[in-house]
């Protein structure tokens, strides 16, 4: 077992595609379908199920995400620990990595921040977004900057466009191109797991916004799916799970407003950091640099 292979099986565990997986990775999608199923045979339990149209994990594919992701979190930490052991200093760094998108923020912010402390190195780094997940979720950055769209779903409900609401064909709000916050006040509100933490975040911040936060129950999206089918709730789920949901006939993605649509940017900070008086100020600049852009 190689750790590119992990390396591999956490983009194919977080984009559930294996064309983008392969992108993503840099790898040709046969090539990386036989690394898959090496990981198989060593593991000696099936970890993918494959269809058509979709990937799922098996239960012991999740196990593996987890196992995958915590052996290249802690081999991350053991390079900085050489790198500091064999140097003999430890010196403060942090790792930025933004979008095109943001690079009239994040320069500039990295600019301000330096002039109060000096003290401390900044490497920044031009990411597309996929990759500044990736890097976010490994430790490899510890902050995150992108631009993010943000779709209206009727005039006053806000979603970043990696987040979709659905609900049953038959629910009265199925086909409704306006819908209100006050209208789904009605309603209970299933919630489905993202494999994905930053999509995990927004997730929460979503349900947060829409007051269900106390009520909400969350399940996988199968147990979604099979709620709604039987009960007058709406759903909301991060995007991977689009073509589950377009394969049942059964169920009906709410409408999005296109022309309500804005960006936003979104400024998140690895688990693997410490948010001290440093970081949240250097926050803080971004975030206003950000209202000044905008």
């Amino acid at each position: 077992m190689r750790f590119e292979q992990l390396e591999q099986f956490i983009a194919l565990g977080m984009l559930r595609h294996f064309r983008q997986a392969a992108e993503q990775t840099k790898i040709s999608t046969s090539a990386l379908t036989r690394s898959i199923q090496t990981l198989e045979e060593e593991i000696g339990y099936e970890l993918v199920k494959r269809s058509t149209r979709s990937v799922h994990l098996t239960d012991a594919g999740e196990l593996f995400l987890d196992y995958a992701k915590n052996t290249l979190s802690e081999l991350a930490l053991t390079k900085q620990r050489i790198f500091q052991s064999i140097n003999g200093t430890i010196e403060k760094k942090l790792i930025i990595g933004y979008t095109n998108k943001a690079s009239s923020v994040v320069p500039i912010s990295c600019g301000q921040f330096l002039n109060q402390y000096p003290h401390i190195k900044i490497e920044m780094q031009l990411q597309d977004k996929h990759e500044l997940s990736r890097k976010l979720q490994q430790g490899e950055i510890d902050i995150s900057v992108y631009s993010q769209a943000i779709n209206s779903i009727g005039s006053d409900i806000h979603l970043p466009d990696q987040l979709i609401l659905f609900v049953s064909k038959n629910h009265p709000l199925a086909h409704k191109a306006d819908i209100s916050k006050q209208e789904l006040d009605h309603y209970p509100m299933f919630g489905c797991f993202s494999q994905s933490k930053p999509v995990q975040l927004m997730l929460n911040e979503a349900i947060d916004g829409l007051n269900k936060s106390s009520s909400i129950k969350v399940g996988s999206i199968e147990q979604v799916m099979a709620g709604l089918e039987k009960s007058d709730h709406f759903a909301i789920a991060g995007i991977e799970h689009t073509n589950a949901i377009a394969e049942n006939s059964n169920l009906i993605q709410l409408k999005t407003n296109k022309d309500l649509s804005r960006e936003q940017l979104i400024v998140q900070t690895s688990q693997k950091i410490e948010v001290g008086e440093h970081i949240e100020h250097l926050l803080s600049l971004i975030k206003k640099m950000a209202m000044t852009v905008n």
